[in-house]
């Protein structure tokens, strides 16, 4: 078993009087290695400039969770596998809506990387739509959440 855990903080401005819901949703997150990370609610949520638009929300950080996960996961079955691979990058997209029990969730989540192979051994695309079935049954924050995640294989 592991623990994980994250330090978030906020603080009222001391010119905002907060019960008038006119308050700044900006804080940040904290982690173990003492990255802080700028974060606030989604735009799309609570419109600016009471949300900050630059920082990370938490709708984004799920989707970069999961992108994250994934791609640790297969980078590491893909070694094992005597691959060699140059570089992975994921646009991945998440799709927020209202789910079937009539709360706003997110509901689905595209990945779609592009991995640059190199050397002799190359993957055809069955073996990577196994590398990538493989990387979703093992990836820790898949296993973790209801969100329907599918991976698109980018040529």
């Amino acid at each position: 078993m592991s623990t994980y855990s994250a330090l978030i903080k906020w603080q009222r401005g001391s010119e905002e009087a907060f019960n008038d819901n006119q308050y700044s949703r900006g804080h940040t997150w904290e982690f173990d290695g003492g990255v802080l990370v700028p974060a606030s609610s989604s735009p799309h949520v609570i419109p600016a400039p009471l949300s900050v638009e630059a920082n990370v929300d938490p709708e984004e950080a799920f989707i970069a969770a999961i992108s994250s996960c994934h791609m640790l996961t297969f980078l590491g079955i893909a070694a094992k596998q005597r691959y060699v691979i140059d570089s992975y990058i994921d646009n991945a997209v998440g799709i927020m809506e209202e789910d079937e029990h009539g709360y706003t969730s997110v509901t689905q989540v595209t990945l779609k990387p592009q991995i640059v192979f190199s050397g002799d051994k190359q993957p055809t695309r069955k073996q990577l739509e196994k590398l990538h079935h493989l990387s979703h049954q093992h990836c820790f924050i898949a296993n973790s959440v209801k969100t329907q995640i599918t991976t698109e294989i980018m040529d």
